[in-house]
């Protein structure tokens, strides 16, 4: 796990567009809970939007059980929502949320990082922040693959 902690810290280290700054807009991939029509996107998105699209990001996508899905950075597809902030203030709340802990990444559930977003067609669109776990988390807690790369809690 250290292997793959390390390379996904280092991932995180580096400040995407807007962090930093409060009042520029930013993006982020959602694919689970936080996407338009699930649980949390009214209390810590909804009011932040000024856009969204359907995507994709390169990813596998797991079923946790737990209420909600988790990221990792194997190889596969991942269908979901790239929202545009109308400014980084969302972050904080989506960081809290998402139990990312920018001063101690080791100690969080999830890694805020700088990832690659293509549309639909797999063309090439943009870099948005997402929260991704690492395989070894997954596995700890039982995660179950889900191969089409989409997951609905309906």
């Amino acid at each position: 796990m250290h292997q793959e902690y390390q390379r996904i810290k280092t991932m995180t280290e580096s400040q995407g567009p807007g962090e930093g700054n409060r009042k520029m807009t930013c993006q982020v991939f959602v694919y689970g809970t936080l996407k338009p029509g699930e649980s949390a996107f009214r209390r810590f998105c909804e009011s932040y939007i000024i856009d969204q699209q359907n995507v994709l990001a390169p990813g596998r996508l797991y079923d946790l059980s737990l209420g909600y899905p988790a990221l990792t950075l194997e190889s596969g597809w991942v269908e979901g929502t790239l929202l545009t902030f109308s400014n980084t203030a969302a972050l904080t709340n989506l960081d809290e949320f998402e139990s990312f802990y920018p001063d101690h990444p080791e100690d969080s559930e999830y890694l805020r990082i700088w990832h690659t977003i293509y549309t639909p067609d797999q063309t090439f669109l943009t870099h948005a922040w997402v929260y991704a776990m690492t395989q070894e988390q997954v596995e700890a807690l039982g995660g179950q693959w889900l191969p089409e790369g989409r997951w609905s809690s309906q």
